[in-house]
């Protein structure tokens, strides 16, 4: 397991890209939106990590709910893992409530996620997932 990245909660995903990439100076490598989870995301490196800033799409995405209740912030941090389908069976077996029964595909199937809930983890979102590889 690994650090692949921490996700940003923003109202304004432009705003937040042009401070990110044009005042910190940092690589934007991805700017897409994932209608799966209802949010536009921005992703850039940082080292071998990389930091996600999402906006949602719909007040009723888990991120527009997110920054309503708490504002703008680190809304989950991700650990990428080798096979995001067994780490989910492995942490129900032990009692952990997860968002989803099963990983979803997100990303136009670049990436299969889930998140642990925060009453697991001492309050924070986290999110498991395996980056899949293009054929």
């Amino acid at each position: 397991m690994r650090l692949d990245h921490i996700g940003v909660a923003v109202k304004n995903l432009d705003e937040a890209v042009k401070f990110y990439r044009d005042i910190l100076g940092l690589e934007l490598v991805k700017l897409e939106e994932v209608p799966e989870e209802k949010v536009r995301i921005a992703m850039f490196r940082v080292g071998d990590v990389y930091i996600e800033l999402l906006q949602g799409t719909d007040p009723e995405s888990a991120v527009s709910k997110f920054i309503e209740k708490r504002g703008e912030g680190i809304h989950h941090i991700a650990i990428h893992v080798d096979d995001v389908d067994a780490k989910t069976e492995e942490l129900k077996s032990k009692g952990v409530t997860l968002t989803y029964d099963k990983p979803r595909a997100v990303s136009h199937g670049e990436r299969k996620i889930n998140f642990i809930h925060p009453k697991n983890t001492f309050g924070v979102l986290l999110e498991i997932m395996t980056r899949v590889e293009k054929k």
